[in-house]
Parts: C-alpha cells; structure tokens; sequence
C-alpha cells in the first residue's frame, strides 16, 4: 500500500475540546469525498499502547488543495504530541479507504444524521456536491450536546443558506450546561424530527456517522420508520 508524506500546514480549534489540522495534499493523493485514511506519527516524543497511528475521515473536500482532519481531543500520546505539533511537521499518511461517498443517482435525496465529531465526513460530502452542482436533494442533520461543541456549525449554515439543494438541521441535547442562546432544534434525532423536514421518510438513502451507541441507535430507529436496510449506510467513530 503506498504511503504519503504531507506537512502540517496549521491546526486551529473549532469547537470546544476540537482541533482541525491542515495539511498540504501531496501529489498524487486522489480521494472521494467521504473517505478516511490513516495517519501516522514519525518518531513521536512519545507513545502509549494506542499507537501512533489513526484512522481520520478526511474532513476536506477532493477539490482543495489541503487535507483537513478534525477531531476531538483526548488525553492520549497521539493526540498530545498531534495537538502541540508545530507547522512544518510531517506525518505519513495511507491510502484513502472506505465507501462512505455520496451515491450517484441524484434523483434520490441524501440524508446525513451525524453524531458530535461524526460530521467530518458530511463536511467533504455536502462541499463537494455543491461544488459539483451535483443535483441531490441533501439534508444534514448534526447532534450536538450544545453549540459550543458544534464543529463548522457557522460554515454549514452558510453553505446551506447558499445553496437551495442542502438543508442544515442542527440540534442540541444539553442546552441546560450551554451559555449562548439557541432557537433550532433541541434533542436527539429522532423520526419525529425527520418527519417535520422530510416529505418521506422512504426513498431517500441515509447516512449515518457518530459514536458507536448513537449509530446503532439511529439505524435501529429508521429501520422502525420503516426505511429499507438497504438504504442505510453508516459508518462508527469509536474512540476519537
């Protein structure tokens, strides 16, 4: 499998307890919006029995010049020595993997339910189809416990106030431990929540991304709507 070197270009916090880190794409790094990868420390200061590589999904969409990874901060050696890195250090990262991409018959809507840091994908997956023009009906829905934690939160709004194709359904779960105010959706994902947005909750193909419980949890709740398992795709973030 061949591998890349890429050079962190800059890291920055998004969210609370949440850093993006940019990178230069190297030459040759050909992905589609969705996948992941592997990245993986050169001689670290240090290491625990975690590793020194991870699988992110690439957050950034194939068109930019730049490969972006979010992710939430924990107390390990990855991610220390990640988040104290200095721009110009290298890190080696594997081919793209996964199917997680957007399906190519636009005359079926898309519907993303992401969970916390399960949004990196979608972030790569709506920019690259309102790039493309791709024509799917999309709508993102992204659980949060409050919007403090909401990675992107201002730059999805954004983008689906730009394009009439996306709609950006963002909820919070926790907005007692919150300090700002907010006037979306409150709660968890549930089928109540798709039928207010959704003309049919069958026919369009969903996407699932979030922590192992809620990924589990939310295609156990669209296979009771009545969804087709077929037309679930869903993808876990265990341990970020």
């Amino acid at each position: 499998m061949t591998e890349y070197s890429i050079e962190l270009v800059k890291r920055e916090t998004v969210a609370e307890a949440t850093m993006a880190f940019h990178f230069a794409k190297p030459s040759g790094f050909q992905f589609r919006a969705g996948q992941c990868a592997d990245l993986t420390l050169i001689h670290p200061p240090e290491t625990d029995a975690e590793g020194d590589t991870r699988t992110f999904s690439i957050a950034s969409p194939p068109f930019e010049n730049e490969l972006v990874f979010v992710t939430r901060m924990r107390n390990t050696a990855f991610k220390r020595t990640l988040g104290t890195a200095a721009a110009g250090t290298r890190l080696r990262i594997g081919e793209p993997m996964g199917s997680f991409a957007l399906h190519r018959n636009a005359a079926k809507p898309g519907v993303f339910l992401a969970g916390g840091i399960g949004i990196t994908p979608f972030l790569s997956i709506v920019r690259q189809a309102v790039r493309d023009k791709s024509g799917h009906r999309l709508y993102l829905f992204h659980a949060n416990r409050r919007p403090e934690d909401a990675a992107y939160l201002d730059i999805l709004q954004a983008v689906a106030a730009r394009d009439p194709h996306l709609r950006f359904i963002p909820t919070m779960t926790g907005m007692a431990k919150s300090h700002v105010t907010w006037t979306g959706e409150t709660g968890r994902i549930t089928r109540e929540m798709l039928a207010r947005h959704l003309s049919a909750l069958s026919g369009p193909i969903y996407y699932v991304a979030g922590p192992p419980a809620m990924a589990a949890a939310t295609r156990q709740m669209l296979v009771q709507a009545g969804v087709d398992e077929d037309d679930i795709r869903s993808e876990e973030f265990g341990g970020y």
